[in-house]
């Protein structure tokens, strides 16, 4: 868990990127520690390629 108070005053530390494919049913879809998600998909193939993709925009390495 990330703290939420600012390293020093006038900033704030962003969260961690952290990648999850989580299934509902026949469908996959990503999400991501920041909040981010991507919609379902019916490839999970394609669900982790958008999360990969989600990764690389913000200098976040896969695990």
């Amino acid at each position: 868990m990330h703290s939420e108070l600012p390293v020093s005053p006038g900033t704030a530390r962003m969260p961690e990127h952290r990648l999850a494919i989580r299934e509902r049913g026949s469908f996959a879809f990503a999400t991501c520690s920041c909040g981010w998600y991507a919609p379902a998909r019916r490839s999970r193939d394609l669900a982790r390629r958008e999360g990969a993709g989600h990764l690389s925009e913000n200098g976040a390495e896969p695990d």
